[in-house]
């Protein structure tokens, strides 16, 4: 008997062998058959979805849930234009903390004051507390004396600190308690839940960058162990938790994670997946590194500084069998990645190590057949685009504005596209960045390289079958097909069907993971 068939619903199964069915039957978390395979098949629960589309469950190749949790319970500054209303924000947010207890805000953002705060500002609203403003990009800060003084003298600024500084600054902060990380993984999962995503890539857990405790591994286990994670998560693992080891010459493995555990291991809601290296910053904060300037500017961002070469680290992780997940937003960053990408393949080839470029922001016409040569997934956030692409092209320019975020170029050239959210920097609904995919405009209606559009069915696919490719999901995922899970989402309408305009507005009506819906 099946636990639930559906019945009279438009499935969309992204599978060309099988493109569409009416009626699907689930037992036991998975896909039994289609149409005349279960129409007959006795059900304990008979769902009729009334003419509804149903689609595989979005998967989200980037995200993060448990910054993304905590940020929604954090005092935030945004969208304050003026620095007095920012000041005033952080002067409440001091009042209402404990006494004694690191005050942590949210939103901050330079681009509408026009400059940076200072830690003198932020000293005059913190009552010799210890204030940290987080840049919106997740790549910068804002602190005052009471932090600045406990940093290194060669790494005080005024007030702002950028990646490593930054990373510094948050290394002095208690670590959060798994129960609160827990918490905050749960509501953010929620979410996402909401907008019709039944998986995610965790991207750097253990990250200097992110880190909200030396535990944070142990949380998502517990969210896992106690019912509290509401869909399917895979867990990618900063560079930074990796450390030296002495294996068998033939085993090639230098660094690892302890017992030498990589991409793979686990089963179920919660698996290890790619090694995530970041070679850059972010465009928001200015430090992603461009191979020329920025417009109007001498400032080209810069690479990361990390105790190792960059393209070690690189090289190093896939030597000991890792899937690698390279952050690079700059295309100078991208340079970096596709030449250690190489050289990797050139020591030891791995056809299938499904090596992933996350964000791929700017991406010049010469660099697209190099991603295709190597086997690189372009893993993009059509959002960022969305939200903050007037600022973006018009940092970058002309010229290079067409490279950004691309679709169509990466799809020609061969290469798998990801789409993702990078939530919570950027908005996490996919119906809205699939719009985006296939319009190529902005909040403002501005077009930023309209030749980079898709088409709906393959920006789908980029939240479905080519998510699941990446995340090495396809077996189970992606497609709805008999075996594979039942994770699905209920939408009005088919978004195939509607004006492009109207997509990113179609009802999410219910999502199942392993057909059942969330409590």
């Amino acid at each position: 008997m099946l636990c639930t068939r559906i019945v009279n619903a438009d499935v969309v199964t992204m599978d060309p062998a099988r493109p569409r069915a009416r009626e699907l039957g689930v037992w036991r978390g998975r896909i039994v058959g289609l149409d005349e395979e279960v129409s007959a098949l006795p059900a304990r629960r008979v769902l009729d979805l009334d003419g509804a589309t149903v689609l595989p469950g979005f998967i989200d190749g980037h995200t993060h849930l448990m910054w993304a949790g905590l940020k929604s319970r954090t005092p935030s500054v945004a969208p304050s234009a003026r620095a007095d209303d920012v000041l005033a924000v952080v002067s409440d947010a001091v009042t209402a903390a404990a006494p004694g207890a690191w005050v942590d805000l949210s939103g901050y953002d330079q681009r509408p004051l026009g400059r940076h705060l200072t830690a003198a500002e932020l000293d005059t609203v913190g009552r010799g507390r210890k204030v940290f403003l987080a840049h919106i990009s997740g790549h910068g800060c804002v602190v005052n004396s009471a932090i600045m003084d406990l940093l290194p003298a060669g790494v005080r600024t005024e007030g702002f600190l950028a990646e490593e500084s930054m990373a510094g600054a948050r290394a002095l902060r208690p670590p959060y308690s798994a129960d609160e990380l827990v918490r905050a993984v749960e509501d953010a999962a929620r979410v996402c839940r909401s907008e019709g995503v039944t998986a995610c890539a965790e991207a750097g857990v253990g990250s200097e960058l992110f880190a909200h405790s030396p535990i944070e591994g142990a949380a998502f286990q517990l969210a896992h162990d106690t019912g509290r994670l509401p869909l399917r998560l895979q867990l990618m693992v900063a560079a930074d938790a990796l450390a030296p080891v002495t294996a068998a010459p033939e085993d090639t493995t230098s660094y690892a994670i302890g017992l030498g555990l990589r991409t793979g291991f686990g089963s179920g809601r919660l698996s290890l997946g790619a090694l995530k290296v970041f070679t850059d910053g972010g465009m928001m904060a200015r430090t992603a590194a461009l191979s020329r300037p920025y417009e109007g500017t001498d400032d080209a961002g810069r690479l990361q500084r990390t105790a190792r070469p960059l393209r070690d680290i690189i090289v190093e992780g896939h030597l000991g069998g890792w899937q690698l997940a390279v952050h690079a937003i700059g295309d100078r960053a991208v340079d970096l990645a596709l030449d250690a990408l190489e050289r990797a393949q050139r020591i030891r080839p791995r056809p299938d190590a499904r090596h992933r470029i996350e964000h791929a922001g700017l991406v010049r016409p010469d660099q697209l057949p190099r991603f295709a040569a190597v086997g690189a997934i372009a893993v993009v956030q059509p959002a960022f685009l969305r939200h903050f692409g007037d600022d973006y092209a018009t940092i970058v320019g002309a010229e290079r504005a067409p490279w950004l975020y691309r679709g169509r170029g990466f799809l020609d050239s061969g290469v798998r596209l990801v789409g993702s959210s990078d939530r919570p920097v950027a908005d996490g609904a996919p119906l809205r960045a699939i719009q985006f995919m296939v319009e190529r405009a902005s909040l403002s209606g501005r077009a930023i390289g309209p030749a980079e559009g898709i088409t709906v069915e393959e920006a789908l696919r980029a939240y479905t079958v080519d998510a699941a490719y990446a995340c090495r999901w396809e077996e189970s995922a992606g497609t709805l097909a008999a075996g594979k899970r039942a994770d699905l989402v209920v939408l009005g309408d088919d978004p195939r069907r509607v004006s492009t305009s109207r997509i990113g507005e179609i009802e999410v009506v219910r999502t199942f993971l392993e057909g059942e819906e969330p409590l």
